[in-house]
């Protein structure tokens, strides 16, 4: 699933693939929040690590865990 993170006073957003499902994505992203925590961390396909302060929040959009067609829709 994509995943794309606005920060605030960047021109340019973070965005990666994750294997995580949307459900745990929101749920990390609204419990950091909820309780106060100075950031959220995510991990990509890859094993890359993105640690993400919250105070900077934009917004984050989480796309839909369906697989990207291939070859010609008729």
């Amino acid at each position: 699933m994509d995943i794309r993170i606005g920060i605030v006073n960047t021109g340019r957003e973070l965005g990666f693939e994750t294997n995580e499902s949307a459900e745990t994505v929101k749920t990390s992203v609204a419990q950091a929040l909820d309780s106060g925590a100075t950031h959220v961390s995510f991990r990509d396909n890859k094993g890359n690590s993105y640690i993400v302060p919250t105070a900077t929040l934009a917004y984050i959009e989480v796309g839909t865990e369906e697989s990207r067609r291939i070859g010609f829709v008729g």
